[in-house]
């Protein structure tokens, strides 16, 4: 399968196995989704679970934790990661609190699909990358998967988590893996290790990483697309590189972090948004606090401008495997 397919998948999964799963947003029902990620899933479950919405991101997340409140497991989708400000209120003041301010006797076990991030030439307003807001918040979970195998096991676990998830999905991975070229063909899933997706339904724990690359020179962390741009740096430098994927940033699995930057004293960041209050920042802290004893070099970060999305100049904005095989080759030599 490739990421659609697989998220697809996942969806139908839920919502044979979970009466109380309801999947909405807008085009999401007839249609099948913009990206085409719930095709069909109408016509199979039923148009009283899966059904289109009107244009309002607040509307959709409030009605969204009004359900969860009452039992229901809701599956929204805003159709692009960029649209998700509107329902910053419902998400932060509403469905991240309802759990703390209630005691635990109410709780919203919502899940929130997004595609998110650049490199299809979606402009300013279609190519944000807003991860790091979210994961400030206290009661919110982020997921962001890399491949089509960990966004299936992902996703299903997110909607059956009681807390509300923010499930990001990359949209430069739906159709493949991505090499970082922009003036390559793409690159298609089939016959990729990730791409075997089994159909049935499977789980993969929310907070757990996992190491795309063993190495012991240097400690990569990324997520979504990053994960593969770092894999194609750590080949072109040459060098002994150990790629983690995050797969979750909130929860985080530091210890798989910090057991990684013990071993190889050498640690940098990737992430596609922007430099400043990213969330390599909490990464390069963290890795500071926990492994300062074990560090021969400054943490470094290779990331976004600090612009707004420059659509002129995407691929030059897009940390790409020569700008971060040159920050590999600068930290391997301090």
């Amino acid at each position: 399968m490739n990421m659609i397919e697989a998220i697809n998948s996942a969806l139908d999964c839920v919502l044979a196995s979970d009466r109380n799963v309801l999947i909405f947003g807008q085009d999401v029902g007839y249609f099948g989704g913009v990206f085409r990620a719930t095709d069909g899933l109408q016509r199979k479950h039923g148009r009283d679970r899966v059904f289109d919405a009107p244009i309002t991101e607040a509307g959709i997340v409030a009605a969204a934790v009004g359900m969860g409140a009452y039992g229901k497991r809701p599956v929204v989708e805003i159709q692009f990661a960029d649209y998700i400000y509107p329902a910053t209120d419902q998400l932060i003041s509403e469905a991240a609190r309802m759990r703390y301010r209630t005691g635990g006797e109410w709780w919203s076990p919502i899940t929130v699909r997004s595609p998110y991030g650049g490199g299809i030439y979606g402009g300013q307003t279609h190519s944000q990358s807003p991860e790091g807001i979210f994961t400030h918040v206290a009661g919110l979970k982020t997921v962001i998967p890399s491949n089509p195998h960990d966004a299936k096991g992902l996703l299903i676990a997110a909607i059956e988590d009681d807390d509300p998830v923010l499930f990001f999905e990359p949209k430069r991975l739906y159709n493949g893996p991505f090499d970082g070229h922009h003036d390559r063909p793409v690159q298609s899933w089939a016959g990729h290790p990730a791409s075997a997706v089994p159909a049935e339904h499977y789980r993969i724990e929310l907070g757990k990483a996992k190491i795309a690359r063993p190495g012991e020179a240097l400690t990569m962390l990324a997520y979504g697309t990053m994960v593969h741009v770092a894999l194609a740096a750590a080949q072109e430098a040459g060098v002994d590189v150990e790629v983690i994927d995050l797969r979750t940033l909130i929860p985080l699995d530091l210890q798989t972090i910090t057991t990684s930057v013990e071993k190889t004293g050498r640690c940098i960041v990737v992430h596609e948004a922007t430099r400043t209050c990213g969330f390599g920042a909490e990464l390069a802290a963290l890795v500071q606090e926990h492994c300062f004893y074990a560090l021969e070099a400054p943490v470094m970060r290779v990331t976004g401008w600090d612009t707004p999305y420059p659509h002129a100049f995407e691929w030059e904005y897009f940390p790409g495997p020569a700008r971060v095989a040159r920050a590999i080759r600068q930290i391997i030599e301090v």
